[in-house]
């Protein structure tokens, strides 16, 4: 029996060539699937990734009002032992040192800093060369 006119109705019956085409088929379904997959995922992964960056930038902001205030602290605390204007310039003199520290040494981090991923491209090279000698 059959489904419609020339399609068997069992896989036995199938000639190689319609097992080919449906393998294909199912191929590029199961294919479509996973890349469909991959986006929910990744979909997922960007959601938590923003929610991440906004809570290290409210971090990173209420930090800055943190270290206002306690500088403040520290120049009514100076205030009590020398004039304001003094303590506040003591106050600012200690985060130029650190400001200058932190940017030293972001300075050199970036200097060792190296976009080419040279690994992957010697490898990628050395696939390229085993391929070429393969098929001579």
């Amino acid at each position: 029996m059959s489904t419609q006119a020339g399609e068997p109705t069992s896989k036995r019956d199938a000639s190689p060539g319609e097992l080919a085409s449906e393998v294909a088929k199912d191929m590029s379904t199961l294919v479509r699937q996973e890349i469909a997959l991959a986006k929910v995922e990744l979909q997922q992964e960007a959601k938590t990734a923003g929610v991440a960056a906004g809570a290290f930038g409210g971090a990173g902001f209420a930090g800055y009002f943190v270290l206002f205030f306690l500088s403040l602290a520290a120049v009514y605390a100076l205030d009590s032992v020398m004039p304001a204007g003094w303590a506040a310039l003591i106050v600012a003199a200690v985060w130029a040192l650190i400001a200058g520290v932190l940017a030293l040494i972001g300075r050199k981090k970036m200097k060792q800093f190296n976009p080419k991923p040279e690994r992957t491209i010697e490898t990628v090279k050395e696939d390229v060369q085993w391929a070429k000698t393969r098929n001579s």
